[in-house]
């Protein structure tokens, strides 16, 4: 189970190394080099989604799924991102947001659908950080991004996801983020949940990997970083190992 594996190794301190896979980028027929790379570099995790997808999500993970033994897990932005060959999904609540289709909507219309494919369904409140830039997610979603010096808001909105049964908070500063989220919003919200944290969107060095990790993020995300050089995968996993 991916969900008990990520808590064994957050319960003896480990860090997690994910890979965000758009398949827009990274459509089906060009993921030779990143799975080579990703050969070398072992991820724990490979997510695949985005805000906007309009390849063929399917294509994408049968592929991974062939080449490589990590865990493919979906982060799906709408209802046609979904497909029964992956291992896992986000089963994502985006708690940051008042938009009513991603809190509970959506959810119900891919129950039916989740239940029958047998893969892992991990709920995870998801919460949308200002990143200094208006983000494909922030657009999508049409929901406000919490502000990234209101740390107290954001560690109400995670402490209530906890309350609510999600098993995962995903601090997300969005694709293409000018700014990662802060490392003290980071820390608090760490100091008040007892479920795993997960950071993503401008993390894009070594630097601010490992200031993520510092801070108390449990799995860091990356995605636009490698896109452009795929040589800071084996880079991102030794820094977020050596923890």
């Amino acid at each position: 189970m991916i969900l008990s594996s990520i808590h064994d190794k957050v319960q003896k301190g480990k860090k997690l190394f994910a890979v965000l896979i758009d398949p827009d980028k990274f459509p089906h027929q060009n993921l030779l080099k990143i799975i080579t790379a990703m050969e070398t570099a072992n991820p724990d995790l490979i997510l695949v989604g985005g805000s906007l997808v309009t390849s063929k999500i399917e294509k994408v993970v049968n592929v991974l799924k062939d080449s490589l033994t990590i865990p493919v897990v979906l982060f799906p932005g709408n209802l046609l991102q979904l497909t029964p060959n992956a291992d896992g999904i986000l089963f994502i609540s985006l708690i940051s947001g008042r938009n009513p289709e991603l809190l509970i909507g959506s959810h119900v219309a891919s129950a039916p659908f989740l239940k029958e494919s047998g893969m892992e369904i991990m709920s995870t409140g998801y919460m949308l950080i200002d990143g200094g830039t208006t983000t494909s997610v922030e657009y999508m979603s049409q929901t406000q991004p919490i502000p990234s010096n209101k740390s107290e808001i954001a560690v109400a909105t995670a402490m209530a996801g906890e309350m609510l049964g999600q098993k995962l908070i995903y601090l997300e500063g969005g694709s293409g983020a000018k700014n990662p989220v802060p490392t003290d919003m980071i820390e608090a919200v760490k100091k008040n949940i007892s479920i795993p944290l997960i950071v993503g969107g401008g993390l894009n060095t070594v630097e601010k990997v490992k200031s993520a990790c510092l801070a108390g993020a449990d799995i860091i995300v990356v995605g636009n970083a490698f896109e452009k050089d795929l040589s800071l995968l084996s880079e991102f996993k030794r820094t977020i190992h050596s923890f």
